[in-house]
């Protein structure tokens, strides 16, 4: 079975686009941790049997939440991957994020040799337009360095690369096989010490980034993005334009005028001009729900077995899921971010602390 995990906080709308899109595009079970508690989003999910959710509230946590959306990607992300190396079902583990669609050719994922591990998903961003007719159905590929130099000579990029004309990232999401020595990370698959693991990328695995397809969607996303946390994170080309973001957030602005210095930002900075794009042919039509895949459903008691292996970590410390190297460092952890113990026997003690955690699973 082919199966995702995904770190989620977002309106029902789009939640039930993101389940309906992954499904049909060849995923055939999803793992969805709750960023915090939704009484419209947790029912629906939990009607759908392609799906497990895991609410991660305070008991999740045990005063231990990272601040860092990314970091807690990737504990629920390894968590997520620890507890299915512990059954025979699970071929493959994607982590993506709430506004992704996995397009997976499952012949050509198949035929991955059993020695590699980890695959790469190529992106496709959705263009962005004020206000879009229906529902997002156009995307950009990334381009050859002639189209790029041709868009640049045009006007639309201010340098002929493709991390300026997505808005978004280029790497993609990442694929491995659920195994002990293999770690999960935002846009790698990496060893125990966080180097990164070479990937297999064919035609056949792409994803569709639904990124502030529209604006009133880049107005809702930034905003909650850049009043989440502590700092942020970003590539070089968004630094600038995030740390606007965060200006503008935090000035006391009526809302109206809030909305507008928003809106200006995202004419100036991320709508696309669809019409070129077009007529030069840089788009790709894709319906993101009208994929050919028929899940393989997890039998019922074998769901309930894998709601049991998560709800016996509720209580254990989640830390020890991330790699030994990002256990070590001592940077980067805000307020209420535990440190691991220090002293010669720190290097062992994640791998102590997995060997009983795996004894719950």
């Amino acid at each position: 079975m082919i199966v995702t995990v995904t770190t989620l906080k977002d309106r029902l709308a789009n939640v039930e686009r993101f389940v309906r899109g992954n499904l049909a595009g060849g995923v055939d079970h999803m793992i969805v941790f709750l960023d915090a508690p939704d009484d419209e989003v947790e029912p629906w999910l939990a009607s759908r049997p392609e799906v497990t959710t895991v609410v991660t509230d305070k008991t999740w946590w045990r005063d231990q939440r990272p601040q860092l959306l990314n970091k807690r990607q990737r504990v629920n992300a390894n968590l997520a991957r620890a507890v299915l190396t512990q059954v025979d079902w699970a071929e493959w583990l994607f982590h993506i994020d709430a506004d992704e669609i996995a397009q997976i050719d499952r012949a050509e994922l198949a035929g991955v040799p059993r020695r590699r591990h980890a695959v790469g998903l190529t992106p496709l961003e959705v263009v962005s337009e004020m206000h879009p007719a229906g529902e997002p159905r156009l995307f950009k590929p990334l381009l050859e360095d002639g189209d790029l130099a041709l868009l640049q000579s045009l006007g639309v990029l201010a340098e002929a690369t493709n991390s300026l004309y997505f808005r978004s990232h280029i790497a993609g999401k990442v694929g491995v096989r659920p195994r002990d020595d293999v770690w999960l990370g935002i846009h790698k698959a990496t060893d125990r010490e966080d180097k990164r693991l070479p990937l297999v990328r064919t035609p056949g695995l792409r994803m569709l980034h639904l990124e502030s397809y529209s604006g009133e969607e880049f107005v809702r996303k930034w905003t909650a993005m850049v009043g989440s946390g502590p700092s942020m994170h970003f590539g070089t080309h968004r630094m600038q334009l995030a740390t606007a973001l965060k200006a503008v957030v935090h000035k006391d602005l009526p809302p109206e005028q809030r909305a507008r210095v928003f809106e200006m930002i995202y004419e100036r900075h991320m709508a696309d001009p669809v019409d070129l794009l077009r007529d030069l042919r840089l788009l790709e039509e894709i319906d993101p729900l009208q994929g050919t895949h028929s899940p393989e459903l997890l039998p019922e008691d074998e769901r309930e077995r894998l709601v049991g292996r998560f709800e016996a970590l509720r209580d254990q410390d989640k830390w020890q899921f991330l790699p030994d190297s990002m256990l070590k460092a001592k940077s980067g952890r805000g307020t209420g971010e535990a440190e691991p113990a220090s002293g010669s026997g720190a290097d062992e003690a994640p791998r102590r602390l997995r060997d009983r955690l795996r004894s719950r699973l």
